[in-house]
């Protein structure tokens, strides 16, 4: 397996990637983000099918369906990594390093996000509606009382208690994000992806791209949630915890770090150090 970047050249490129990506026609980075919503609402539905359909497992050991909803969620994000898709919360990171190293302009990082979230928004709900067409999502599935209940405890929260976890959840997907552009191997990208948001999604903590698949596909299958109280104690709230585990816990710090005149600047430099 080929050796992983080191911490300063890991966040080198993500200093490309994010600096290109904030050039790309607004249209461009549409169709990128639609895919992005699109394949983590797919490792979404996967989840929400495997953990429901656990039944027995969910009454004798709700400790191990969380598990097993984590281990199989990672599937949609393995595959944004892999494909070139656009997702917001990772973007929430990466595009702090180009504005901190003043490559881009704050407006520019603000027209990425702004575009990634509708984008992603516009694909999760998509797949959403597809599975309810294909019949995976409707009220008389075997697992539909699992999402039912996984989206109404979503918005019966307080607006901090969803912030703190949404800064958690964004923690744990930036630095999944980190661990695949510090991999040199699809393997490696596949593996210091997998942990970080097996834990997230195990944790119970809140992704709001991946809520607004988890909340509309439930709205679908005959939950009692509003537009309102979907927006107003669920996704506005995880969205803003996103954006600060996301950039100002990971993204500012770990460019702050790896800058000029910052430790770690020899890019070929062994990790661990």
């Amino acid at each position: 397996m080929a050796e992983a970047r080191s911490p300063a050249a890991t966040v080198d490129a993500i200093d490309e990637a994010a600096a290109a990506k904030s050039t790309l026609p607004r249209s461009q980075l549409a169709v990128m983000s639609i895919l992005g919503g699109m394949l983590i609402a797919v490792g979404a539905l996967l989840a929400v099918v495997v953990a429901g359909s656990a039944t027995g497992l969910q009454a004798s050991n709700p400790g191990l369906v969380r598990l097993v909803m984590g281990a199989v969620f990672p599937v949609g994000f393995i595959a944004v990594m892999l494909t070139g898709a656009g997702l917001f919360t990772s973007d929430c990171a990466t595009q702090m390093v180009p504005w901190y190293r003043r490559r881009v302009p704050g407006l520019a990082v603000a027209a990425v996000l702004v575009v990634a979230f509708l984008a992603n928004a516009v694909g999760a709900i998509g797949l959403a509606a597809l599975g309810w067409a294909g019949g995976l999502l409707g009220p008389d599935q075997e697992w539909t009382p699992y999402l039912l209940s996984l989206a109404e405890g979503k918005v019966s929260h307080s607006w901090g208690e969803v912030f703190a976890k949404g800064i958690l959840a964004n923690m744990l997907v930036c630095v999944a994000a980190w661990q695949a552009y510090s991999a040199r191997s699809t393997s490696g990208k596949i593996l210091g992806i997998w942990f970080p948001v097996m834990a997230f999604v195990a944790l119970g903590t809140e992704h709001s791209i991946a809520n607004l698949f988890f909340i509309p596909a439930a709205m679908f299958s005959g939950a009692d949630i509003t537009v309102a109280q979907f927006l107003t104690a669920n996704l506005v709230p995880s969205t803003l915890g996103n954006w600060v585990g996301g950039a100002l816990i990971i993204g500012l710090p770990y460019a702050w770090l790896y800058s000029t005149g910052r430790v770690g600047q020899a890019a070929d430099a062994p990790t661990g150090h």
